[in-house]
């Protein structure tokens, strides 16, 4: 029924300055009261900026080019300021996808409750009673007492429904949620997208859901919409978009995803492994010598799988940086083969393809050597995204800044040179760098060695939630216990450049293991 319907976009398209880039090209859809919609689609195809549009802001250097964004009989774009604050948080809210969104200093309860007390919606004690109620429906331990926590006091899943709470504590028409669970595993994720939908079917809220993560959205989704490159170019009922879909790239979306092959992706599809089970990249009986003749390697076979992590350890001059070398073509071995998704791979990387070079990403160990000091960050990045075919322009510049946010630095810094970052910062730039490449392998050889122990270990939790996010494999170079601890998966010990045993399975004691709360 038309009454049932709470939002409609109506031919919305979105440029960058001058109409230089085309970020949003003839979008419409329809949301009705209680429907939950899911937005698919690889990085840069537009689902930011829609669900942004959504609560009538689009970020600096773009403009809507035609179209509207109805919420109700108001298009939201062409409100001002004091209308669009009035109407966000009370008629639409947003759940970002980074408890960043959090204040550290002030408690839970009192960020749930801010909107609804401040719009005068429901009176302090009113607003508590809700909050509390939307804990328990959430699953939040304790619903009672959860809300006196301080966010630190609380893990990702944890914080990802106390911003679903604080979104519906107001009662809001539409809840536009932007990848709400990508900071968490599989089985996380289940668990929190399942009770999320719970919560809004109990409510009878709508909701929009943008994912690059197909399978896990189009589960809780009523209704899916494909995009990209700015443009729908599926949509449909979730359960038949899944089971049959009409595009070639929605099922190339599906089978990237499900661990297939999919060459005309653009998005690191084409170097995922072709049988989810095979390796990604095996070297095999791997021999390197030191200019002086001295053996840096003897008879060396490792396996690197999608989504795990192999630790190399040992002393200093076992040979663990000079197989990194290897690895990425900079340090031909004097015998033994490499292969990249069961196919040849070329030892030197002057003769490897541009995909190859795509996939197979660096973090040094010393950032300083690894940044141009001459070029800004965010040139550094857009070198990187011209390899992976971002055009330059606006898209490159927002990936950038995405890039950035990702590893937990703000948009300023892709105006900065090398020497105005600490230390920390610039192997943050350099994971970022390596990521806009889209690789299917990240080498990082001592990627903590010249930080210290408390920024060292936040890399490691970053390195260890960008794995999970987007499923690369990682040949890991280190000696430190820490580092093997919070990272490995598998490992493989060095001495005088031979190994010790087999390669070996090796569990992490984590946040990532099974039975971890969220």
């Amino acid at each position: 029924m038309v009454d049932d319907i709470v939002l409609r976009v109506e031919k919305l398209s979105v440029h960058g300055d001058e109409q230089s880039t085309t970020v949003l090209d003839d979008v419409s859809l329809t949301l009705r009261r209680g429907e939950t919609l899911g937005v698919i689609g690889e990085s840069g195809a537009g689902k930011t900026t829609l669900g942004l549009a959504l609560l009538g802001h689009l970020r600096r250097g773009l403009a809507r080019g035609a179209g509207r964004v109805l919420l109700g009989e108001t298009d939201v774009l062409a409100l001002r300021p004091g209308e669009l604050a009035a109407l966000r948080g009370a008629r639409v809210a947003y759940v970002a996808q980074s408890a960043a969104a959090f204040n550290p200093t002030a408690r839970l309860i009192d960020q749930v409750v801010e909107v609804a007390v401040a719009r005068r919606l429901l009176s302090r004690r009113a607003a508590r009673e809700r909050a509390v109620s939307l804990f328990a429906q959430l699953g939040l331990p304790d619903p009672e007492r959860f809300g006196e926590r301080y966010p630190h006091e609380a893990s990702g899943g944890q914080l990802q429904r106390a911003m679903t709470a604080m979104a519906l504590c107001a009662s809001p028409d539409i809840v536009v949620f932007d990848e709400p669970t990508a900071a968490l595993d599989a089985d996380a994720r289940a668990r929190v997208l399942g009770l999320i939908r719970e919560t809004l079917v109990a409510n009878g809220t709508a909701a929009v859901f943008i994912s690059h993560d197909l399978p896990s959205i189009g589960r809780v989704s009523d209704v899916l919409l494909v995009l990209r490159g700015g443009r729908v170019i599926e949509s449909g009922r979730a359960a038949q978009v899944l089971a049959s879909p009409r595009e070639a790239y929605t099922r190339a979306l599906l089978e990237a995803q499900h661990g297939g092959h999919a060459d005309h992706v653009a998005d690191g599809a084409a170097t995922a492994p072709r049988d989810a089970n095979a390796p990604l990249f095996e070297a095999r009986h791997i021999a390197a010598r030191y200019p002086n003749g001295r053996v840096a390697l003897r008879d060396v076979s490792i396996a690197l799988y999608a989504g795990r992590t192999l630790a190399v350890v040992g002393p200093s001059g076992s040979g663990k940086s000079t197989l990194a070398r290897i690895v990425t073509g900079l340090l031909a071995p004097a015998s033994g083969t490499l292969s990249l998704n069961g196919a040849p791979l070329a030892p030197a990387q002057r003769k490897r393809g541009r995909e190859t070079l795509r996939a197979i990403q660096l973090v040094h160990q010393i950032p300083d050597l690894a940044l141009n000091p001459a070029q800004r960050i965010g040139q550094t990045i857009g070198l990187a995204l011209s390899l992976a075919g971002v055009p330059s322009g606006a898209a490159r510049d927002a990936e950038t800044i995405a890039l950035l946010e990702q590893v937990g630095l703000d948009a300023s810094h892709a105006r900065r040179y090398p020497r105005e970052l600490s230390g920390g910062q610039k192997q943050r730039v350099c994971i970022a760098r390596a990521l806009a490449a889209r690789p299917a392998l990240l080498v990082c050889d001592e990627p903590t060695s010249a930080l210290d122990p408390l920024v060292g270990a936040r890399l490691l939790e970053l390195l260890a939630r960008l794995q999970h996010e987007r499923r690369f494999a990682m040949l890991l170079i280190t000696h430190d216990s820490a580092t093997l601890h919070a990272l490995a998966h598998d490992v493989l010990h060095l001495r005088e450049g031979a190994p010790e045993g087999e390669q070996a399975r090796y569990v992490a004691p984590d946040a990532r293991a099974v039975g971890a709360p969220v």
